[in-house]
């Protein structure tokens, strides 16, 4: 049986004239954490928008624990978007209880866990939280479910850098057992420590897909390789794919 979780071939995504996706193509294996990396505007949004199933008009073939985009996949992803999707009348008390109902693999001993963790009132509404705050509730509800793959957008954004390796720990602690996470990040110092491997995506191509391991035996570390990868000096391409 492959230990592979995603498969991603030749993924192509286009709006209007304007192509933002140039042809991916990777596996990611079950029980890795791999970070996600690249500039605002060079497809890793629309690329992960796909693998969860929100956007479908793609050309190529993304496979989920084999299966395509669909009701088994997204029983099978858990999905923490960039921006807040909780209705402003909600309570975390609230998310739980929809959370619950709405995913047959949701925890709700572990979200109530991780909401008393996290110091978080259980009946203030999201509207008057701080954009921190929501967006600790919203990595709780997606960190309570027991997915096979854990797709984190921006997960550290909105808290202070204090905050982020509790939030670090939180999400290594709370993963469910063999899963993957896919998480994308501009704060690469944070998570550099927890990556099994990366994916740099620049101007909608894959320019990178190694292991940690493979950057660190030629002395450098990931925020070193981005710092190549998308410098401003046009003279300079570091292609860099050894698996």
């Amino acid at each position: 049986m492959s230990d592979t979780i995603l498969q991603v071939r030749n993924l192509k995504k286009s709006y209007g004239s304007h192509t933002v996706l140039k042809g991916l193509s990777y596996d990611i294996e079950q029980n890795k954490i791999i970070g996600l990396l690249g500039p605002n505007g060079c497809g890793k949004t629309s690329m992960i928008k796909s693998i969860v199933g929100l956007i479908n008009d793609y050309e190529g073939e993304i496979l989920i624990d084999g299966q395509k985009p669909g009701a088994y996949t997204k029983e099978q992803v858990a999905y923490l978007p960039e921006r807040n999707y909780l209705a402003s009348w909600m309570t975390p008390k609230s998310a739980i209880k929809y959370m619950a109902d709405f995913y047959k693999n949701f925890n709700k001993d572990r979200a109530y866990e991780l909401l008393k963790a996290f110091g978080l009132p259980e009946n203030q509404k999201i509207k008057t939280m701080s954009k921190g705050m929501q967006e600790k509730v919203q990595l709780l509800l997606v960190m309570s479910r027991d997915a096979k793959i854990y797709i984190l957008d921006e997960p550290l954004g909105g808290v202070d850098p204090v905050a982020r390796d509790f939030i670090m720990e939180a999400i290594m602690k709370n993963r469910f057992a063999g899963s993957t996470i896919l998480l994308s990040t501009h704060l690469i110092y944070d998570i550099e420590k927890i990556l099994d491997g990366v994916l740099m995506i620049k101007d909608g191509n894959l320019v990178v897909n190694t292991k940690v391991e493979n950057i660190v035996s030629q002395g450098k570390t990931v925020e070193d390789l981005f710092k190549e990868v998308f410098s401003y000096n046009p003279a300079m391409e570091v292609p860099y794919n050894n698996d």
